[in-house]
């Protein structure tokens, strides 16, 4: 790896954050045991490996504020590598990392100590790994101990998420490059499952959700994947309308809505799709009729996504939609609520629509980064819930720019409830896509498979 990586650029640009006496410290996700002599399948912290590209487990990054970088890796160890597979080593690491120097993990509790002493800011990430307060504390302690010899010991510690999340959540280009892969993976494993779905049931064959889990596990795999971003969704009828339902064994019936959210995760960085789709490939009335509502939301949230646009302004413009589409369909009673301004005031949308409109994406499928606005985190003002009665307290949302990437995800789940239709009892819907900011809008990268009613209707008969 060279030193014009992009991993070495965001050392470069993160390390002049730090101020010449800062340091930070970086280690991996820890392996975790799933039973006796079994671990469960490692995945590397999202943090590290934005930094170094490295996928082994047992690492750690040490960063300076002069730009030096140190990495801490597993040794060589050939009789290790026959059970548990190729290890880069500390002798190869600078060269193939674009680190300046590399240690042996073995020589972590020794070195540390070395590299704190006579820095002024030491920097980690708050609250995301159990005991690292506790390892830095005895480093300190280590280097506290060497006062008397003229030893200086860092007086401040401060949270490394807050530099990582800003940079992380605009993306580059190559970040967007292996994001765009990911979402074009994720929709052709939708196509797979919206086919299968209707071709077994066409042949009178048992169709269960593990069945549709099962094509999207084996698309992912076939194009590269490494993992599923998230455990998948798979919901048929009623489950649709459980909001983190995982695909189980329930039967996908004849005329059920099916809802699938369901995405890869491909080098290191996650896509995130949601379709709903008729099982047998045709919507009945009710459904379309709530299906377009959905996706007539989704369009207005899409307008409303561009930069300078507040990030909750695509939610806002979905509300407004879904109020008024529930009052045309009568779900909700214009007789005793009024207006769709009067629906949004007093939030009666929200037994069918319980959360927002989307997310930041990334390396995490619900990635980093503040939805404040941070040149007006001061600004607040308060408002009182009408459905709680909970008083709250609003901060300018944060203001949309270029490279951020965020899913658009609106939804609505009727449950069998009086007053509204039988006929829309038990639908669940959602439409998820993935979007980048552009300056003057955005662009969907996860739009390989079809959203629109009649383009579903078509694919599933072909």
């Amino acid at each position: 790896m060279t030193n014009n990586s992009p991993y070495a650029d965001r050392r470069a640009r993160l390390a002049a954050q730090l101020g010449a006496g800062g340091i930070a410290i970086v280690p991996t996700a820890p392996e975790r045991q799933r039973n006796r002599d079994s671990d469960y399948l490692f995945r590397h912290d999202s943090y590290f490996f934005y930094l170094t590209g490295f996928t082994e487990p047992n690492a750690w990054l040490v960063l300076e504020g002069n730009g030096r970088s140190t990495l801490f890796c597993a040794p060589k160890d050939l009789e290790r590598e026959i059970w548990d597979g190729y290890r880069l080593g500390p002798e190869a690491a600078p060269h193939a990392l674009g680190v300046d120097a590399a240690w042996s993990i073995d020589e972590l509790d020794k070195q540390m100590p070395r590299l704190l002493e006579n820095r002024e800011v030491v920097w980690y990430n708050f609250a995301t790994h159990k005991g690292l307060e506790t390892r830095v504390d005895q480093w300190l302690q280590t280097v506290r101990a060497r006062v008397r010899y003229g030893a200086i010991c860092p007086e401040e510690q401060r949270d490394l998420c807050g530099p990582l999340d800003e940079m992380r959540l605009v993306k580059d280009a190559h970040e967007l490059d292996v994001m765009r892969k990911a979402a074009a993976i994720s929709a052709k494993a939708h196509i797979r499952a919206m086919k299968l779905s209707a071709n077994m049931l066409r042949k009178g064959d048992d169709v269960r959700e593990y069945h549709l889990d099962a094509e999207l596990l084996h698309e992912f795999r076939l194009n590269g994947s490494q993992y599923p971003a998230y455990g998948s969704i798979v919901a048929a009828g009623a489950n649709a309308c459980v909001l983190h339902y995982r695909a189980d064994v329930a039967p996908v019936k004849d005329g059920d809505l099916v809802l699938i959210d369901a995405g890869c995760e491909l080098d290191g960085y996650a896509s995130d799709i949601t379709r709903t789709f008729p099982a047998n490939g045709r919507f009945t009335g009710p459904q379309r009729a709530l299906y377009d509502l959905v996706l007539a939301s989704q369009d207005a949230a899409v307008a409303a996504t561009k930069a300078g646009a507040r990030f909750t302004d695509p939610h806002e413009a979905t509300v407004k939609v879904l109020a008024q589409g529930l009052l045309d369909l009568k779900i909700l009673d214009a007789k005793k609520l009024g207006t769709a301004e009067d629906v949004i005031e007093q939030r009666a949308y929200f037994p069918f629509y319980m959360h927002r409109t989307g997310h930041w994406l990334g390396m995490d499928v619900h990635d980093c980064g503040s939805y404040v606005e941070p040149s007006q985190i001061g600004e607040t003002s308060e408002r009182k819930d009408p459905l709680s009665g909970e008083t709250i307290t609003n901060r300018p949302s944060r203001i949309l720019r270029p490279g951020m990437v965020l899913t658009i995800e609106p939804g609505l789940y009727v449950r069998p409830t009086e007053g509204v239709p039988d006929e829309f009892w038990n639908l669940g819907i959602r439409i998820e896509d993935d979007a980048v900011v552009t300056e003057t809008g955005c662009e969907l990268i996860s739009r390989g498979v079809p959203v629109k009613a009649d383009e579903i209707e078509a694919l599933m008969k072909a």
